[in-house]
C-alpha cells in the first residue's frame, strides 16, 4: 500500500446522507484513510503516488450488502432438475451444490468474484456462506482470498438445521470463531456477522443458541427473510407467527442485524422492522430470477427502515443492480415510484448498513473514512451537478467503465489493468479445473 495516495481532478461525488458534487478538488489518502478532500490549491503537489483524475467521475467504491460467493462453480452447470417453486430452487440446485463444496471449491469460488468486483469498483462485500461438509475453516480460507485480493468483506457462516444438529453446531461454531478472528484483525478490511439460513429452516432452539452466541459477541445476524411466502406458511402453519414476528421473539432482530429480501411481509413486519432498526436488504434480481416476487422498498423506507442493496451472488457490479432496482419499483407501483427509493439504496444507504460492522467508515469520500474510491470513464453529455447526479447515476454511468479501484489506499486496477498479485486467468483455470470434478461430484 502506497503510504500517501493523491487523486486530483476529476468530479468528485462524496455521497453519503450529505453528498456533494466537486469540481477543482483532490483527495488525499494516508496509510489507507482519507485525510482530506479539498480544492486542488489547499492539498499538496507532490505524494508517493498521484493518480490524475482528469476526466474521470469520482466515487466512493461500492458496496454489496448480501452476496454468496459460494455460488460462482455453478454457473453453467446443467445437471440440476427443473424447477417449479423455490423450494425446488433450493432441493434441486443449491442445497446439492453446497454439501459437495471443499475447501479448496470455497477459496476459488471467492476468488473469482473478488476478482470481478475489482473490475466493476466494488470495494465492499458482505457475504453469506454454506459449505456444509466443509464447514470448519471455511470462513478463514474465504479471508484468505479477500486479503490476497486487496478487497474489504463481512463475512458469515449459514447455520441451519436442515443437515442436522450437528453440522448446525459446526456452523454456530465456526461463526464464533470467525467473529472473533475478525474482531482483532488489524487490517480494517475484516468483519464478521452471524449466519443464518432462514426461519424455515431453524427451530427455535437453533435460534435461541445463534442468537445468545451473537449477542455474546456483539455482533448482528445475517438472514434470509421471507424471500418466498413459503417462509411464511411455514412460519404460521408451525409456530403461529409471521416470520419477522417470530424472530422479533427470538431477538435475531437489531440494528446490526441483516435481513435479507423481506419480499413477503407485512404492515405489521415492516413496522417491526422499522423500530428495531433492522436493515434489509433488497436483491432485485435474484428475486425475479426465482420469481419470488418484488419487494416493497418503497413502503419500507416510508415506514423508515433502512433498506439497500445486494446482489445474491448475481453479478458483483452494483451500478446494474440498482438499475434493476429501479425498473422492479417501477413495474410494481408505476413509472413515477421507487427511483430516489432504489438508488438510495446503493448510494446511501450500504454505507450506513456496512458500517455498523466495520472499524473503518466506508462508502463516503469524507476525512476519516476509508480510502475506497474508484474512477469512472464518464464525460457527460448534459450537465452534471448536484441536481442532475442521480439521472447520470441511473442512465449514464452505469454503461461506463471503472478505470482505477482502490481499497484501503491500495490501488487494485488503474488504467483498467489489475495492479493485483494475482493471475487473473490463472484463477478461472483453476475454477474451471474444479468446477468439473464439482458438476462430477454433483
Amino acid at each position: 500500500m502506497t503510504k500517501t495516495l493523491l487523486i486530483r481532478g476529476g468530479a468528485i461525488a462524496t455521497l453519503g446522507d450529505e453528498s456533494h458534487l466537486l469540481d477543482g478538488h483532490g483527495i488525499l489518502i494516508r496509510d489507507g484513510l482519507i485525510t482530506d478532500v479539498a480544492p486542488l490549491a489547499e492539498l499538496p503537489s507532490h505524494a508517493d503516488k498521484v493518480i490524475d483524475a482528469t476526466g474521470k467521475l469520482v466515487l466512493p467504491g461500492f458496496i454489496n450488502a448480501h452476496m454468496h460467493f459460494y455460488s460462482t462453480l455453478v454457473r453453467g452447470l446443467g445437471k440440476a432438475k427443473p424447477s417449479t417453486s423455490f423450494v425446488q430452487i433450493l432441493e434441486h440446485l443449491w442445497w446439492r451444490l453446497d454439501k459437495q463444496l471443499t475447501l479448496e471449491d470455497t477459496y476459488v469460488s471467492a476468488m473469482v468474484p473478488l476478482i470481478e468486483a475489482v473490475r466493476h469498483g466494488t470495494t465492499t462485500l458482505i457475504d453469506h456462506h454454506a459449505s456444509p461438509m466443509a464447514v470448519r475453516g471455511s470462513l478463514g480460507v474465504i479471508a484468505d482470498a479477500v486479503t490476497r485480493v486487496g478487497l474489504r468483506a463481512s463475512l458469515c457462516y449459514e447455520v441451519s438445521d436442515r443437515d442436522g444438529e450437528e453440522i448446525a453446531q459446526e456452523g454456530i461454531d465456526e461463526n464464533v470463531a470467525f467473529i472473533k478472528h475478525a474482531q482483532t484483525d488489524k487490517s480494517g478490511k475484516l468483519a464478521a456477522l452471524f449466519g443464518l439460513h432462514a426461519a424455515f429452516t431453524l427451530s427455535d432452539k437453533t435460534l435461541e443458541q445463534a442468537v445468545a452466541a451473537a449477542q455474546g459477541l456483539d455482533v448482528g445476524c445475517h438472514i434470509h427473510v421471507a424471500e418466498a411466502q413459503v417462509d411464511q406458511e411455514h412460519s404460521l402453519e408451525t409456530y403461529g407467527k409471521r416470520v419477522v414476528e417470530r424472530l422479533h421473539a427470538l431477538g435475531v432482530l437489531g440494528e446490526k442485524t441483516i435481513a435479507a429480501h423481506c419480499v413477503h411481509i407485512d404492515a405489521n413486519e415492516i413496522r417491526l422492522l422499522a423500530e428495531s432498526g433492522t436493515a434489509v436488504v433488497h436483491n432485485p434480481q435474484s428475486n425475479m430470477n426465482n420469481a419470488v416476487g418484488i419487494a416493497d422498498i418503497t413502503a419500507m423506507m416510508k415506514a423508515g427502515v433502512l433498506v439497500g442493496l445486494g446482489t445474491d451472488a448475481m453479478t458483483v457490479n452494483m451500478r446494474e443492480e440498482m438499475r434493476v432496482a429501479v425498473w422492479a419499483q417501477h413495474l410494481q407501483h408505476g413509472p413515477d415510484v421507487g427511483f430516489v427509493e432504489a438508488l438510495t439504496t446503493l448510494l446511501v444507504n450500504n454505507a450506513t448498513i456496512a458500517n455498523r460492522s466495520f472499524r473503518t467508515p466506508v462508502g463516503v469520500l469524507a476525512a476519516g473514512h476509508a480510502g475506497d474510491v474508484i474512477l469512472v470513464d464518464y464525460a457527460p453529455p448534459t450537465p452534471l451537478d448536484e441536481s442532475t447526479f442521480l439521472g447520470h447515476m441511473a442512465f449514464g454511468v452505469p454503461h461506463a467503465s471503472v478505470d482505477t479501484t482502490i481499497c484501503g489506499g491500495r490501488v487494485l486496477m488503474e488504467n483498467k489493468t489489475l495492479t493485483l498479485d494475482v493471475d487473473e486467468q490463472e484463477v478461472a483455470a483453476k475454477g474451471r479445473e474444479l468446477a468439473v470434478k464439482l458438476w462430477e461430484r454433483f
